[in-house]
């Protein structure tokens, strides 16, 4: 029974994906005028198919997509090496007028690097991901080995304790029993302490046989996976105001020159760009990966004057980078129209903490007196009702750009130069996700006070600020995968009201903040002014 038993464990398919190594990829593309999610839900069995849900948000256009899998990679197979790069699947998505998921089934039919193709008619995004392998480790094998040997040479020892004329013999093979059970003993004992091998496509460059045993790859001798800084050029942007354009990006290594095409999905996109126009208005975008290192996003731009530009990417085996662009972008005023140019939306204008309307929702803010240099809680209510969805895996999002002269941060047409210069660039996320216990409607005094990680993208630096350790692994409860788990995605629509956020700012001075929800498949971009005292001086 015993080796029947480690038969059965050890002697697996490798062609069989594993389930537990991960949950559902989500990622967020601005493919033209559409924001698109992407939901690839994780292997089950290869070959098999791949399941991709495509979400929609309010206001995005009819029409079809075409998706194809492409396999990558290398790989000691010459069949497989000589497929890679070539199309394997391919099938049509009809996109509907209404927010909603739209599903779509691809073939798969091995483990390893793959790329999921998605074609609007007019351009192509490219989407990396990986397909696992199922693998016995080692520390498996020999509890399974130690088992099975012990039970064979338990057999043994019986047979020989019959037939054995001295009884002597017999301590031989019981001896091998003892020895099989320490060793299968001491590896299960010591399983859960050793590290597990690197992660292909996150710690180590995947291909095709190292993601169908990952053992097979040599891990590193330390654990900073650090990658050298990369460096973020635009390209020439020639559209006018209200034109529609192209800006196209590359990465490239700070270290080689060469194109950064080590990009991993991060907080739910490969890419995050944020656009600062003059107006104060703020575009948070994901460019879709075209080929190695190089990104684009459709951009339509209403106002002439100054934009500035900032990106924030994960790289494979190193930590989140912030990269701000140099020059940003400026847009010349377009063809003499009846009336001028167009004036700024009222929800542009910037106000302080307090009660407003964006897109029809009632907003308020409180943000009670922020010094600098002490940790400051903002809490945003988005309506009156825990019906905030996910959005990149966060409830809500927070923009900071300071500090500003006032004259600056007030202004309807500078904005866009005054954020190129700003010292302080911050993206904030509220970590409040915990569906098991709303704040009731109009209950301010026990808000969810979970912590937020904000990445300075001046100084290329990262901080968690967290109100209280107890405080913040209840509110992440809710939201974060657990075992395994996929986290939730847009289709569920219960949390909030209130999205907090803790942040330090570091100087005094004016900021411009930019809170973001997604409420009934719509992202809100709340802007709000806010002044920071000095420390110790007067508020």
């Amino acid at each position: 029974m015993l080796c029947v038993l480690g038969l059965s464990v050890t002697v697996g398919s490798p062609a069989r994906a594993d389930s537990t190594a991960g949950g559902d990829l989500q990622v967020a593309q601005t493919l033209g005028d559409r924001d698109l999610t992407f939901i690839l839900r994780r292997v089950t069995g290869l070959p098999g198919p791949l399941h991709v849900d495509v979400l929609t948000h309010r206001g995005t256009a009819a029409g079809t997509l075409r998706l194809g899998t492409v396999p990558t990679g290398a790989s000691a197979d010459r069949t497989e090496g000589s497929s890679a790069g070539t199309t394997t699947s391919s099938v049509p998505v009809e996109l509907g007028g209404t927010p909603g998921s739209y599903s779509a089934a691809l073939d798969i039919d091995r483990a390893g690097p793959w790329e999921l193709v998605v074609d609007d008619g007019s351009r192509t995004a490219r989407i990396p991901f990986m397909v696992p392998g199922q693998v016995t480790s080692p520390p498996e094998l020999a509890v399974f080995g130690g088992f099975v040997t012990a039970g064979v040479l338990m057999l043994v020892t019986l047979f020989v304790a019959v037939r054995a004329r001295r009884g002597g013999w017999v301590l031989l093979p019981a001896g091998g029993v003892v020895a099989a059970l320490a060793v299968a003993v001491t590896a299960a004992l010591l399983s859960t302490s050793l590290p597990l091998p690197p992660e292909p496509g996150g710690q180590v460059d995947a291909t095709n046989d190292n993601v169908s045993d990952p053992y097979s790859a040599v891990r590193p001798v330390t654990n900073d996976y650090s990658r050298p800084p990369a460096s973020l050029e635009l390209g020439s942007y020639t559209a006018r105001v209200a034109e529609r354009g192209t800006l196209r990006l590359s990465v490239t290594d700070g270290s080689t020159g060469l194109p950064a095409d080590d990009l991993v999905v991060h907080d739910g996109a490969l890419m995050h760009l944020l656009v600062i126009g003059p107006t104060g208005e703020l575009w948070h975008l994901h460019p879709v990966r075209t080929a190695p290192g190089s990104y684009e996003v459709q951009l339509r731009l209403p106002a002439a004057g100054h934009y500035a530009v900032s990106a924030e990417f994960a790289r494979r085996g190193g930590g989140v980078q912030q990269v701000r662009s140099a020059t940003g972008l400026t847009v010349a005023d377009g063809p003499a129209r009846g009336g001028g140019a167009p004036a700024p939306r009222p929800e542009l204008a910037p106000r302080g903490p307090g009660t407003r309307t964006i897109d029809g929702v009632s907003v308020r803010l409180s943000a009670p007196s922020p010094t600098a240099g002490e940790a400051t809680t903002l809490i945003a209510r988005v309506g009156d009702t825990p019906t905030l969805q996910p959005w990149l895996g966060m409830v809500g999002h927070m923009i900071v750009v300071g500090p500003l002269d006032r004259a600056d941060a007030t202004s309807p047409t500078r904005m866009g130069r005054a954020a190129q210069d700003a010292p302080v660039w911050a993206h904030g996320h509220s970590m409040g996700g915990d569906m098991s216990g709303h704040s009731a409607p109009g209950d301010h005094t026990a808000p969810d006070t979970g912590g937020a990680t904000a990445h300075d993208m001046a100084g290329m630096r990262h901080g968690t600020h967290a109100a209280g350790g107890e405080a913040e692994a209840s509110s992440m409860s809710g939201l974060m995968p657990l075992n395994g788990d996929s986290p939730a995605d847009e289709t569920v629509a219960a949390y909030g009201p209130d999205a907090s956020f803790v942040y330090t700012f570091s100087r005094p001075g004016y900021y411009r903040v930019w809170i973001q929800a997604e409420r009934d498949s719509a992202i809100l971009t709340i802007p709000y002014l806010l002044r920071v005292s000095p420390a110790g001086g007067a508020k």
